[in-house]
């Protein structure tokens, strides 16, 4: 990470010092230690005296391990950047990303695993199903961690529900760099355990630590919450069939809109997000237990990349009617993004999406209503692949885009576009995967010879 100017590092979240080290040691940087020692005065307010000493043990472990010998530690870099290939932007970079993921993954024998890109995986454990996920709490909001704990273990928890699962257990893992007040974990946890308290599933373990330890400076807070639940029977996004209509239920948004609202200064508008109506109608269903084939949550990338997901796993076209998702869009919400243009269809809504077989749908309806929450059929499933809008103006392109609708400055500023050609980068990407898989099976192959050696 290269920093130019004091004052820049003075307003980040985090700065890792050994990556810096680093970068100055590979450039031949005869100033490094000193630009270390600026850095850390700047940010620890320790004496210059201590903050030199602290920069020269920086250098020594950088040092050690700038060229590591050995397959082990070995990366050949695929040069295409996380930001290049939009992955976490939830678009197309990041779908087909996950894509990759899985490969390197390999078969699992789970009944749902990362190849069907679901948002759980799920397992067999004697007759019941096992369902396991675990959802990275918004980077936006870091400097909100109540919000952040909030929004992360409702969005676990859409997860486990979606898939026909009722949640049994919940655990966080909390990572506060060094400067970190400890009141932000506090305030963290108490997020979470406000959503596990409404619902009634259990905040049971976690894990607490610094990012980076004591060679990261700032007090940038990240992590995840996971969920787990137990079925009897699941509804992936793969079982979506034809003849199917497809429900949404009104959505006001979680993490996402919730930081919108933060960085344009519409603070009113994350009131609406703090709400628990998704898990209610999904509990409701699951209740009540009318048919459904498949279920997910309206998350980030938008019904744009729920479609083009649904309709690739499962082998199916997918038809939207726009005016009446339109209509389930939280008012104040919607309002904000059409006076931002943000696209509400590219963008989390955190809507429940429902896919079932027609003759279901007025069932559905009435457990939905009966649970105090609006819903209504927004679309089909069709025989064939790809996805539909239809507008007022006519049937229109409904494919996701390089990156999910900016909803913030920063996001607008970078913008929703590839900066790179996209089939360059996925032929780089490829090319990456299949060296991580074939170190996969080195190490697999190498592991398992040691261990029957030293059985013999």
């Amino acid at each position: 990470m290269e920093v130019s100017g004091r004052g820049v590092v003075a307003r980040a979240h985090r700065m890792d010092l050994e990556g810096y080290a680093k970068l100055g040691l590979r450039r031949n940087d005869p100033n490094i230690r000193n630009k270390l020692a600026d850095l850390i005065v700047e940010i620890k307010g320790m004496s210059r005296e201590r903050a030199v000493a602290l920069a020269g043990a920086v250098l020594q472990e950088a040092r050690a391990t700038l060229n590591p010998r050995g397959d082990v530690f070995e990366l050949h870099n695929s040069g295409v950047s996380m930001g290049e290939f939009g992955v976490g932007s939830r678009g197309l970079g990041d779908f087909y990303m996950h894509t990759k993921i899985a490969e390197v993954i390999g078969r699992t024998g789970a009944v749902v695993d990362s190849s069907q890109l679901d948002d759980s995986g799920v397992v067999k454990a004697g007759d019941k199903y096992l369902i396991v996920t675990v959802d990275g709490m918004h980077s936006r909001l870091s400097d909100y961690p109540f919000l952040a704990g909030f929004h992360v273990t409702r969005a676990a928890l859409r997860d486990i529900l979606v898939m026909g699962a009722r949640p049994v257990a919940l655990f966080s893992d909390i990572h506060l760099a060094d400067d970190g007040d400890v009141a932000k974990v506090l305030d963290h946890i108490a997020g979470i355990a406000t959503v596990g308290e409404l619902v009634n599933v259990p905040l049971i373990t976690g894990s607490t630590l610094r990012i980076g330890g004591d060679m990261v400076i700032g007090d940038r807070l990240t992590g995840c919450v996971g969920a787990v639940g137990i079925a009897e029977r699941i509804t992936p996004r793969k079982d979506a069939a034809p003849g199917d209509v497809i429900i949404m239920t009104e959505g006001a948004g979680g993490g996402t809109i919730c930081a919108a609202a933060l960085y344009y200064g519409m603070h009113d508008v994350v009131e609406e997000t703090l709400n628990i109506k998704f898990l209610e109608a999904a509990g409701a269903l699951i209740d009540e237990g009318p048919e459904i084939h498949a279920m997910t949550d309206v998350t980030n990338g938008g019904i744009r990349g729920d479609a083009k997901e649904i309709s690739h796993t499962a082998g199916v076209k997918m038809v939207f009617f726009e005016e009446r998702m339109r209509s389930l869009v939280n008012h104040r919400v919607l309002e904000m993004l059409e006076r931002l243009e943000i696209d509400y269809l590219g963008v989390s809504i955190d809507a429940l999406l429902i896919i079932a077989p027609e003759r279901e749908a007025d069932v559905i309806l009435g457990v939905i209503e009966k649970a105090g929450v609006a819903a209504d059929i927004i679309g089909r499933v069709e025989r064939g692949s790809g996805v539909e809008l239809h507008t007022k103006e006519g049937i229109k392109d409904f494919s996701p885009r390089f990156r999910e609708s900016a909803y913030t400055p920063i996001k607008k500023f970078v913008g929703e576009e590839a900066t790179r050609d996209f089939e360059e980068m996925r032929a780089l990407v490829d090319a990456a995967a299949e060296r991580a898989i074939e170190k996969k099976k080195r190490f697999v192959e190498m592991i398992r010879s040691r261990q029957s050696g030293r059985a013999a």
